[in-house]
């Protein structure tokens, strides 16, 4: 690619990255909210609660508070450029070409391991009406199936994630209106007798297990909220992303609070923590112990929405990842090609082969290796919401010293509240150091690590310019890009 190659790309205004806008506002806000709810509350939360009991509401809290001063950060770098890869192009722009490169490739690679990991675990959960249907046919059928409504079109794409997040919601609400009730009225429940919000206090104290365990559920818990800032690679196909993106980002809050920490008032008030198992979802215990008799399949369900949800969003953010950095001369040409219907075409397919091969690992290796494989997403998470934080930082001293224009939304706290996340993430990393069962993901990012300079150190050679275009951090001449292009 050519360095005028390259300018025709960052020149060229907002919506005219060769997509369509078809996201609406309706779209955008389920997918926002989708984005904060997935397995790890249905199911990763039951593992958290025998570890921490009730203090895990605290952990969820306070884990919010941080991400929202991720989003508020995405927010400010998204109304200044609302590109469809937008964490490679500001890292580009504001730590470097080895930076965006290394960004870009790392969020596909997060959303591949993903999808091979939820492919695989909406089969699983299949087998619970029909054990007799083959594992990887349930897989290969749900592959199929999001992957022609990723091709079709981007409108397919927003109004399917639109449904699986309202069946999240609906479950959600429904349950925490059901433990109201219960709590309050009784509702004719075998769990009236024993529910009061006093369990959250009175078995062992809010802190069971002392302050050290509630400390170390703060990675479980911000594994839980992976996926979140999927709303910022929407940017490019939003309808109207200066009005959309911050009110979507800006009803987080309310999000998390219920979602997360109402839901586990809700659920520890008619449950006591000593009941709950690790591995057991927390919700089929209160839904059962309420008297539902269809208790678990509801939440299977439930949990096979939440896990086809992370495949389609998988399938959307790798295309457009991988389009992005072809664009940049980092990815073979082909994948820029989109198709009649303005979608990355070549760049879903070979992502969608790739979360396929997950399924066929999942049977031909052990265990411990594929655990091994998907253990990279987590880091790959953290590195992402990093480079966010550390991008708003920069642009802000851009802004401040007059060399980009100002944001149109702006991050409360400015600059500080970002060192303040960063350094929660850092702290996150040293959890993962110190926890045995969560280490091996600090083993196996080291060796993407070696893949990335690498390839990087090839590219140098075969294609400068491609590392030349890849952007640098803010100055004078990104001004003037920036400015041609709003």
């Amino acid at each position: 690619m050519t360095q005028q190659a390259y300018d025709e790309v960052i020149d060229t205004p907002p919506g005219e990255e060769g997509y369509e806008r078809g996201l609406g506002s309706r779209q955008i806000q389920m997918i926002a909210i989708g984005g904060a709810i997935g397995t790890g509350l249905f199911l990763g939360a039951g593992t958290a609660i025998s570890k921490a009991g009730p203090s895990l509401i605290l952990s969820y809290a306070v884990a919010g508070v941080v991400i929202f001063a991720i989003m508020r950060a995405l927010g400010e770098l998204l109304t200044y450029r609302p590109v469809s890869g937008s964490f490679a192009e500001y890292a580009r722009e504001f730590l470097g070409p080895f930076a965006g490169y290394v960004t870009g490739w790392t969020y596909w690679l997060f959303w591949v391991v993903t999808g091979m990991a939820e492919t695989t675990a909406a089969a699983v959960y299949v087998k619970y009406w029909a054990p007799g249907i083959p594992q990887w046919a349930s897989a290969l059928t749900f592959l199929v199936v999001l992957y022609c409504a990723n091709l079709i079109s981007v409108k397919l794409f927003g109004e399917i994630e639109f449904w699986f997040s309202m069946v999240k919601v609906t479950a959600i609400i429904g349950m925490i209106l059901i433990g109201i009730g219960v709590l309050t009225l009784g509702f004719g429940s075998p769990a009236a007798e024993t529910a009061s919000v006093t369990h959250l206090w009175q078995d062992g104290g809010y802190f069971p297990e002392g302050i050290g365990a509630t400390v170390m559920t703060l990675q479980i818990v911000m594994f839980a909220y992976l996926g979140v800032e999927l709303v910022g690679v929407t940017a490019g196909e939003s309808e109207d992303p200066a009005r959309t993106l911050p009110r979507a980002i800006n009803t987080l809050p309310w999000r998390i609070a219920l979602f997360y920490v109402g839901a586990l008032v809700i659920i520890l008030s008619l449950v006591p923590w000593t009941e709950f198992s690790p591995g057991v979802s927390p919700f089929v215990e209160a839904f059962g112990r309420v008297g539902i008799p269809a208790a678990a399949g509801i939440v299977n369900f439930v949990v096979l929405t939440a896990a086809l949800s992370s495949c389609n969003s998988g399938m959307y953010s790798t295309g457009r990842m991988l389009r992005d950095l072809a664009l940049r001369g980092q990815a073979p040409n082909g994948f820029t090609a989109l198709n009649r219907r303005r979608t990355p075409a070549v760049a879903i397919t070979v992502s969608t082969v790739l979360m396929g091969a997950g399924v066929v690992l999942n049977y031909v290796v052990p265990a411990r290796a594929f655990e091994y494989i998907t253990s990279v997403a987590t880091v790959c998470g953290l590195w992402t919401w990093a480079v966010i934080l550390v991008c708003q930082i920069r642009y802000r001293a851009a802004w401040r010293s007059g060399r980009l224009p100002a944001p149109g939304f702006k991050a409360p706290g400015g600059s500080w509240t970002s060192w303040a996340a960063l350094a929660f993430l850092v702290a996150v990393v040293v959890l993962i150091a110190l926890d045995e069962g969560s280490r091996i993901s600090l083993y196996v990012f080291p060796v993407w690590a070696l893949f990335l300079v690498a390839g990087y150190q090839v590219l140098k050679r075969r294609n400068p310019a491609a590392v030349l275009a890849a952007g640098a951090p803010a100055g004078p001449e990104p001004q003037v890009r920036a400015e041609s292009g709003s």
